[in-house]
């Protein structure tokens, strides 16, 4: 999270990066595409853990933004037709093409205080983190575990999905802090509404 943006923006609380890429679509709505803001991709891609933080980014622009948005419409079309138990053929094809580059390199250097941490290999680049990216979609829906725990949010408009990881697979909201904690005062609204009636 950044200054200037909402307190829930840029969450990573899906389950896999393919999914937060898929949910950074709902801040869209009846706006401008929201990786294409001035520094909001690079915020992305370091907080999905793609790029260590503090990695300079003075590559990402408006092409990378677009096809950032493009492979979040694929993943976001291919989750939800296997969902749903359909076929989206051409969104599979276009999320294979994406996986089909090599992801980033990293590797293991030491920081100041001589601990070690990751960093890439190389500068990032678009081709590299759209791989890893789709590879993680490739991984998710080839898995029948957690392809069988892919949700949708059960809150009143949203349409994030989610990976189910909870205790008996009961999850019903994408966040029990956001969507939870909205159905939690609506349903306390509706119930002194009807005291007060």
């Amino acid at each position: 999270m950044t200054a200037g943006m909402g307190s829930y923006d840029w969450r990573f609380d899906s389950g896999r990066i393919c999914l937060d890429l898929v949910a950074t679509s709902e801040t869209a709505a009846g706006a401008e595409e929201p990786l294409a803001e001035a520094g909001r991709l690079g915020q992305w891609l370091v907080g999905a853990g793609l790029v260590p933080a503090g990695t300079p980014l003075p590559a990402v622009d408006g092409h990378w933004a677009a096809r950032f948005a493009e492979l979040r419409e694929s993943v976001g079309q291919l989750v939800r037709a296997e969902i749903d138990g359909r076929r989206a053929e051409s969104a599979l094809e276009r999320v294979n093409l994406f996986a089909a580059g090599p992801p980033p390199g990293v590797r293991a250097v030491r920081a100041p205080d001589g601990s070690l941490v990751r960093a890439l290999s190389t500068a990032p680049e678009c081709g590299a983190l759209l791989a890893a990216v789709a590879r993680d979609a490739v991984e998710l829906l080839t898995d029948p575990v957690a392809r069988a725990r892919l949700r949708r949010c059960e809150g009143d408009n949203c349409r994030r999905v989610y990976l189910d990881t909870s205790r008996g697979r009961r999850r019903r909201w994408c966040s029990s802090e956001v969507c939870g904690n909205r159905e939690r005062v609506a349903r306390h609204r509706r119930r002194a509404a009807v005291a007060r009636a």
